[in-house]
């Protein structure tokens, strides 16, 4: 019996710890080589809590061109340890190189701050129109 629950630990921890995990979103444009990380964010509950939202607007002026989630080898080892309570990830963001913003939207719609809710209803309205007629992003610039 002894040697059964060796072979039913040793199977549950090779399960646990083979189980890596990279999930990868592209966003087609081309990449700089500015990249944000944080390799050990904090999750919880095999991930049904997750974690915190990474801000990198600051650090990514022309946007993003790929988002990368994964689970490493040594945070599947600490989900195992926890039962899964705490569930780190390492979150990576690769940023947008420069000039790489949508050359199709060449339109945008300026609605200046001090305008009405009404009037700022307009505009947003009047942009999603120029956008479905033309297929295009369009931006829409507060001043």
């Amino acid at each position: 019996m002894n040697q059964i629950a060796r072979a039913v630990t040793a199977g549950a921890l090779v399960a646990v710890l083979a189980g890596c995990y990279h999930a990868t979103i592209e966003t087609g444009r081309p990449p700089s080589p500015q990249v944000v990380e944080k390799p050990w964010a904090p999750s919880f509950i095999y991930g049904i809590v997750p974690p915190a939202v990474l801000e990198t607007a600051s650090q990514c002026p022309n946007g993003v061109s790929k988002v990368e989630t994964l689970h490493s080898f040594l945070n599947g080892l600490v989900a195992g340890l926890t039962f899964g309570i705490f569930t780190p990830m390492t979150l990576k963001v690769t940023c947008a190189a420069a000039g790489s913003r949508d050359a199709a939207a060449a339109e945008s719609v300026e609605i200046e701050r001090s305008a009405s809710m009404l009037e700022q209803q307009h505009e947003m309205a009047r942009a999603a129109q120029m956008s479905a007629e033309t297929g295009h992003a369009v931006w829409v610039v507060f001043q």
